[in-house]
């Protein structure tokens, strides 16, 4: 069986490269070992899946070439995703920091891509396990150059695009798969390493702090220059929260540098003068635990308190704390550090950090410099985006672009 194009993936970016290069009149095999189509799309978002931002750049994704990501999110952009909806009449709604969502389901997500492969003649091989996949000299321009194993035989294709993803949530299937197909065509990989995932604390650093667990807050989660505001959530086994989870990338990245390891600091009270606000109640009466319950939980003020200064914190009047002492308080307020001990793992990480070098892909096609015709495209590459719809954003450009080349 001879195909234009094989694409290894019925995800978001393998159905969206597929119904591009069908729509340029490339024939075209979708294999994907998966019983559902697109699994990771249905269980996105609370199940509405969160399938882009209204505000994408470069500066809302991680690597080690920032700037490889620009060309496909110019190309294919939010609004152009988004036009895709409108036309199809799929109803969405933006919440908070520009994601945006289906009103009613993803399965609305799935329906748009499976209906435009169909449209453009996409045969699906699913699902199908890739035995072997081979290079094989072209004789002619039309040649295959790529042979397929698979338990539903062997096929032939011109084009061999990857999108089968990254290592996270492998209860739905993901496997290290394209990174090894990377390496065997010697194309180097970054290693993997789990991204936007709660990070878990040492026993000795978690033991102090248990009284805290259960404990929500606005706070801002900061790492090197990152600094992200949302809900920090206090848990039995460490930090999350969406705040968490967007500094955790950042805190993940600095093992590439092979230094000594940093902890994250945690702004407890964003956008106030400390300072100020504490000096403004130094001469009174009023127990600081009291105090700052004004503006944090008081179950976690005053438990706070008791891990930062133990009673005298607890039981003596602003009025009668020493300047120093409220001067540490309020730096440990605006910079609360906890030295993380490692993550919860790809099972409950959101995306993967790290995969196939971008210094091997031609950022305008996608395509592997060394071995023409191999693509890559989506999680599989070392980009990885920001909490918020950016990672399906990617999947829709890095797809498209393939789709015009492959």
């Amino acid at each position: 069986m001879q195909f234009d194009v094989i694409i290894i993936g019925a995800g978001a970016a393998g159905m969206m490269c597929a119904a591009q290069a069908g729509a340029r009149g490339r024939s075209v095999l979708l294999i994907d070992h998966a019983e559902k189509l697109g699994e990771r799309i249905r269980i996105s978002g609370g199940g509405r899946c969160n399938f882009t931002n209204r505000t994408v750049s470069a500066e809302n994704y991680l690597s080690q070439n920032p700037h490889f990501c620009r060309s496909a999110l110019a190309r294919f952009t939010q609004w152009d995703f988004i036009a895709m909806l409108e036309k199809r009449r799929i109803p969405y709604h933006e919440r908070e920091h520009g994601q945006l969502f289906c009103d009613d389901s993803a399965e609305d997500i799935i329906a748009m891509l499976r209906d435009a492969c169909e449209d453009a003649g996409v045969r699906w091989a699913m699902p199908c396990a890739v035995k072997e996949i081979r290079r094989v000299e072209p004789q002619g321009e039309r040649q295959a150059r790529f042979a397929v194993d698979t338990e539903k035989g062997r096929f032939f294709s011109q084009s061999l695009v990857v999108a089968c993803g990254g290592l996270a949530i492998p209860k739905i299937g993901a496997t290290p798969f394209g990174y090894r197909l990377a390496e065997q065509f010697g194309i180097p990989v970054v290693p993997p390493k789990p991204a936007l995932v709660p990070l878990a604390l040492a026993p000795e650093v978690l033991e102090p702090i248990k009284p805290l667990a259960g404990s929500t807050l606005d706070a801002v989660a900061q790492f090197d220059e990152a600094q992200f505001r949302e809900n920090v959530l206090i848990t039995h086994r460490g930090l999350s929260g969406p705040a968490i989870l967007q500094i955790s990338s950042y805190w993940q990245m600095q093992e590439y540098r092979q230094g000594k390891k940093r902890p994250v600091a945690i702004d407890l009270l964003p956008g106030r003068d400390v300072d100020a606000w504490l000096a403004e109640h130094r001469q009174g009466r009023m127990l600081l635990p009291n105090l700052l319950a004004e503006h944090l939980p008081r179950r976690f003020a005053h438990e706070w308190c008791a891990l930062q200064g133990g009673e005298k914190l607890l039981k003596r009047p602003m009025g009668e704390l020493a300047k120093r002492e409220l001067e540490a308080v309020a730096r440990a307020l605006q910079g609360w550090e906890l030295m993380p001990a490692g993550t919860l793992g790809f099972a409950k990480a959101e995306v993967t950090l790290g995969g196939v070098s971008t210094d091997a892909l031609s950022s305008k096609t996608l395509e592997a410099k060394s071995v023409p015709g191999l693509h890559f495209i989506g999680e599989v590459i070392d980009v990885t985006g920001w909490l918020g719809g950016y990672n399906f954003q990617w999947a829709w450009s890095s797809g498209w672009v393939a789709g015009q080349f492959a």
